[in-house]
């Protein structure tokens, strides 16, 4: 029987590391961040601790939704994995950017969709699900990993990547030759959300997330790891 949010169990919360902006490891590999803040948050709200179910990848926390593995999870809003996710509204944007390597000869976003230059992202990310469905797709190429994508630039197989902007802007500093384009190619918007079939539950999430966005909770998480307040979405 799947686990719900009406029970005093623990509340097992999905982790994506492979996020860095929102989830990271302190110096003992402990969970932090802003998925974790916002976790205990909501877990104190329930009355109940938090269990950190961790992954290294969003599409391993989606793929995973019908088997009864998490009960809450921080991924980006996608109408693909709403299909089995129940998603809140979001709270945070976050832009997905284009890295473009010494190779490339872009001079900005919209040129390097124009060019057919190849661009690498992580399968299964919002900006690579986003991207799929959007002109310049047939250039696309997916790895696994960022780090298996980041080889690939390295190597030439691809002339840019498709990533977060934090990250992107991470990396640019880190390799020579390479650089953001402007602008962000897409407004990727994250939310909380539960597994499909919860309806209770997931209504007591959204309340949750809309009275911490109001509050300035979700602000005050934000600025302590870094993010401008000026992010959170908050509801009208």
């Amino acid at each position: 029987m799947p686990h719900d949010s009406t029970t005093a169990a623990p509340l097992r919360v999905a982790l994506n590391h492979g996020n860095f902006l929102l989830v990271g490891r302190d110096e003992a590999g402990a969970a932090k961040g802003i998925s974790v803040d916002l976790a205990h948050a909501f877990a104190a709200s329930e009355g109940r601790e938090p269990v950190f179910v961790d992954y290294n990848r969003a599409v391993d926390v989606s793929s995973s939704a019908e088997d009864d593995a998490w009960d809450v999870c921080f991924l980006a809003v996608d109408p693909e994995r709403a299909r089995t996710i129940a998603f809140t509204e979001p709270y945070v944007r976050i832009d997905g950017s284009y890295l473009a390597g010494p190779d490339c000869t872009a001079e900005d976003a919209h040129a390097l969709v124009a060019s057919g230059e190849k661009v690498g992202a992580v399968r299964g990310s919002a900006y690579s699900l986003t991207l799929q469905r959007k002109p310049g797709a047939e250039a696309l190429e997916l790895y696994e990993t960022l780090q298996m994508a980041l080889e690939a630039l390295d190597r030439g197989e691809v002339q840019a990547l498709a990533g977060i902007r934090q990250a992107m802007m991470h990396e640019a500093e880190t390799r020579p030759g390479s650089r953001l384009l402007a602008p962000p190619f897409m407004e990727i918007r994250q939310a909380m959300a539960m597994p499909q079939g919860r309806p209770e539950a997931s209504a007591r999430l959204q309340a949750f997330l809309s009275e911490a966005l109001r509050d300035g909770t979700v602000g005050d998480i934000l600025e302590r790891h870094g993010v401008s307040r000026d992010c959170a979405i908050v509801p009208a």
